[in-house]
């Protein structure tokens, strides 16, 4: 197959980008969309060209690093699925695809198709662990807890820090990805110790990073690979309102 791609070429943050137009041949169905970039990135450099930077790392849907828009859609068309478990198969012989980075203020352009989403890192070191000493591994079923709750609490500790929600969301919120940090914790007898604490400060650490507020779009779990539920953004609302009422 051959591929038309609009690619954003952006040499560093300070500088203006824009979509530069190529065409990848010799793409085939099997390929995964950051095997075709890499096909494309040869060509480039085979011509004496810059390739195209874009970040990866696990390529198997884990590490949540291949942050593409592709077409607008955050890591692109398929549901539950990062940008390297989207395969060329999707599309035909011909095709036009548009490949841009994830578009939030708290998301910085670093070159082309690679952002700064170290904010996340530092929502996460502000309150998304549990710092008391908890000993030894324990026996799995020493501390009883109920199976809804621990369900959900994996369901929420799912969450790979990717930063789909960020770029779907009309608001750049990250809230979703707030709210899986807060839930898996505040849903376990471990996470009890600094509940308040925690919930109270990486709400504020969001807020200071500069994301938007979130106004019920939905985008947000539509776009996540892991597909992480909106519930989760109301039961750290709860639990933001609990740790203010206890904090006065």
């Amino acid at each position: 197959m051959n591929i038309t791609l609009k690619v954003w070429r952006q040499k560093n943050a300070n500088e203006a980008g824009a979509l530069v137009e190529y065409t990848v041949s010799g793409v085939v169905p099997e390929m995964s969309f950051l095997e075709m970039l890499d096909t494309l990135n040869e060509q480039l450099v085979t011509k004496g060209q810059d390739p195209v930077a874009f970040d990866s790392d696990c390529r198997e849907g884990i590490c949540g690093m291949c942050d593409l828009m592709i077409d607008g859609q955050a890591h692109g068309p398929d549901k539950g699925a990062t940008t390297c478990q989207l395969h060329m198969r999707r599309y035909k012989d011909g095709a036009v695809v548009t490949v841009e980075p994830f578009r939030a203020k708290a998301f910085p352009v670093v070159k082309d198709l690679c952002v700064d989403r170290s904010a996340f890192d530092r929502i996460q070191a502000a309150g998304g662990f549990v710092s008391i000493n908890t000993g030894n591994a324990v026996d799995g079923n020493a501390i009883l807890i109920p199976h809804d709750k621990a369900e959900k609490a994996m369901d929420a500790a799912a969450c790979i820090g990717c930063g789909a929600c960020v770029a779907a969301c009309p608001n750049a919120s990250a809230m979703l990805f707030v709210a899986a940090k807060v839930s898996q914790y505040a849903l376990l007898p471990q996470g009890q110790p600094e509940r308040e604490k925690r919930a109270l400060a990486m709400r504020e650490a969001m807020d200071n990073e500069g994301f938007g507020h979130c106004t019920n779009e939905y985008e947000c779990e539509a776009a996540c690979p892991k597909e992480i539920k909106v519930s989760n953004i109301a039961r750290l609302n709860r639990e933001y309102l609990r740790a203010t009422l206890i904090a006065e």
